[in-house]
């Protein structure tokens, strides 16, 4: 089975030995949903946007979210993220108000974060599909895969800067044991959670020092 994956990935991706659970296994399972009438978001095309916008050597920045937006037209496979003049889903509404306070600048309105992934930022959820309008209901299937995501981004002799946002990103940061890797920690920039954590953690900034103390550019942002 082929899949739309960006070269530098897909010899890891296809491994057999990368996944406890191998990918055309995953995404049979998908398709099995979607032939029995199920809507899964995002599309069959985007399903590995995150990889194809962000080649594995050019991985400076691992934004991890919880799975895709479950709602009609939001879900671009890539982590909090929607297509241009689409509505902003609530926690990206709070995402770009602490990107404003932190960084300072215009009220950032622009919700496709593809400018972030070409400059190295992988957004990446801990679940890759989701079913429509039912959060988290394919997150089993996917979350060995995404652990050896993390576990090879591990490996990688450049450091590389890992934000986790909320509970089930933090979970992964067990597998994140190389020194010369950096870890951002906060409460997810869901409604439920960012006065919690989220607002005040100022983690632009903070990925953007560790990017200068490691070498390289800083990320534009805005």
């Amino acid at each position: 089975m082929s899949y739309n994956i960006e070269k530098n990935w897909k010899s890891v991706l296809t491994d057999n030995a990368f996944s406890s659970k191998p990918l055309s296994y995953i995404m049979n399972e998908v398709d099995s949903k979607i032939k029995k009438g199920y809507t899964v978001y995002p599309s069959r095309e985007e399903v590995f946007s995150a990889f194809n916008n962000t080649p594995l050597d050019r991985v400076r920045v691992v934004i991890l979210g919880q799975d895709p937006y479950h709602e009609p037209m939001q879900a671009n496979g890539l982590a909090f993220s929607v297509k241009n003049g689409v509505a902003l889903p609530p926690s990206l509404k709070n995402i770009f108000k602490e990107l404003q306070s932190d960084m300072g600048g215009e009220l950032r309105t622009n919700g496709d974060l593809s400018d972030w992934a070409r400059q190295g930022v992988l957004l990446l959820n801990s679940a890759l599909t989701v079913i429509e309008h039912d959060a988290n209901s394919m997150a089993s299937l996917w979350a060995d895969f995404t652990d050896d995501v993390i576990k090879k981004l591990n490996t990688l002799e450049t450091p590389v800067i890992f934000v986790l946002w909320g509970n089930n990103a933090r979970k992964k940061a067990k597998y994140i044991t190389s020194p010369q890797h950096h870890i951002i920690e906060s409460a997810h920039p869901s409604p439920l959670s960012a006065s919690r954590g989220f607002f005040g953690s100022k983690p632009f900034s903070k990925i953007n020092a560790f990017l200068v103390s490691d070498g390289f550019e800083e990320i534009i942002w805005n």
